[in-house]
């Protein structure tokens, strides 16, 4: 009997779900006269991000529950995007279920806010209009006449607040012996938002595999070298080699101590350039500018960039924009050229020589 009675139960939950429902195609949609969406408040309609003041709340929202005519577990979601552009491309954090009782919240800390603001690419330095919502969403149902169905999200009217981020980029500097051990020459790691992630690109010679990771171009704490296990680095450790000869990416995350190799080099191919499509022309790389570059004779034709000598991932473009995927970038004089793209930029240049 007992077992009779659960199921009956699991029935009525999923019949009044379906009743606050409505299907269009294959999405069940909540019936707007049944679903109630949440309210959401904030505590700070101004946020200036300020570099001293990263791991300090700049905002707190609080929003009432959202009801979607049925019981079912709720999921919340904070979501931010330019004002004016009615959500169309917005960062989203999520955060989760509450519990009956409880109060739906979350408390930005400024280098939180500030990395989905950057994430925007909203203006360092500058006052801008944001709007923020609450997005709220149920598991998938299930019945026998739809097995899957799915209940659209729900949307909290927007809060507007000014916000303004501060610019986080940060360096770490990597001497070793493929440099001669000069930290004011050796080679940069970015992260572009202050994170603790850094990545840049090492051409690493034969022989010459050893190296270290500063906090400033100087030797002097806080030195990185190896850690206790593979992948790992410690203040004070040993040298770090790399795996291998060759131009790696190297990704060190100084929140976890970790770091990372993978091969990574662009290079020039196509009917224009002296070996034509048949291999590439490697390019070198400024971590500093995030600029990849070659000195280069080039006649009549056209070329692309690929990575790692292969077409999974090539860019092309016209007119100066880099494109992934893109169709060939036409050469229309022969000439030795000075070519140049930047992925973070999203541009290409051919300069005649």
């Amino acid at each position: 009997m007992k077992t009779i009675i659960n199921k009956l139960t699991t029935f009525s939950v999923i019949m009044m779900a379906l009743l606050a429902c409505k299907k269009e195609g294959g999405l069940i949609i909540a019936d707007d006269s049944k679903v109630t969406p949440s309210t959401i408040s904030t505590t700070n309609t101004t946020v200036v991000i300020a570099r001293d003041r990263l791991n300090d709340t700049v905002a707190t929202f609080t929003w009432t529950k959202s009801d979607f005519g049925f019981a079912t577990g709720v999921n919340y979601s904070i979501q931010v995007d330019k004002q004016g552009n009615n959500f169309a491309a917005p960062k989203e954090t999520v955060v989760g279920t509450f519990s009956p009782g409880a109060t739906p919240k979350k408390a930005f800390t400024g280098l939180e806010f500030n990395n989905m603001l950057l994430a925007l690419n909203l203006p360092a330095g500058t006052a801008v209009p944001v709007e923020v919502r609450v997005k709220a969403s149920v598991g998938t149902l299930g019945s026998v006449a739809a097995p899957e169905a799915t209940v659209a999200p729900a949307y909290s009217a927007p809060v507007t607040i000014t916000a303004t981020p501060v610019a986080l980029t940060s360096f770490l500097y990597v001497p070793g012996a493929y440099q001669g051990w000069d930290p004011s020459t050796a080679e940069s790691l970015i992260s572009p938002t202050g994170n603790g992630i850094h990545e840049g690109v090492i051409n690493f010679t034969p022989g010459n595999l050893t190296f270290k990771v500063l906090a400033k171009r100087a030797w002097g704490p806080p030195e990185y070298g190896s850690g206790a296990t593979a992948g790992t680095i410690a203040i004070g450790g040993g040298d770090i080699a790399a795996p291998n000869a060759g131009m790696l990416k190297l990704t060190v995350d100084i929140n976890a101590n970790t770091i990372a190799f993978a091969p990574y080099s662009f290079g020039i191919i196509g009917s224009a350039t002296p070996t034509g499509w048949n291999s590439d022309t490697d390019m070198s790389y400024n971590n500093t500018t995030q600029t990849w570059s070659v000195t280069i004779p080039l006649t009549a034709g056209a070329i692309k960039f690929r990575l790692n000598d292969d077409w999974g991932v090539n860019y092309g473009g016209s007119g100066g924009v880099l494109a992934a995927g893109g169709a060939d970038i036409n050469v229309t004089e022969a000439g030795n050229y000075r070519v140049q793209f930047s992925i973070p930029a999203g541009t290409y240049a051919l300069t005649k020589l």
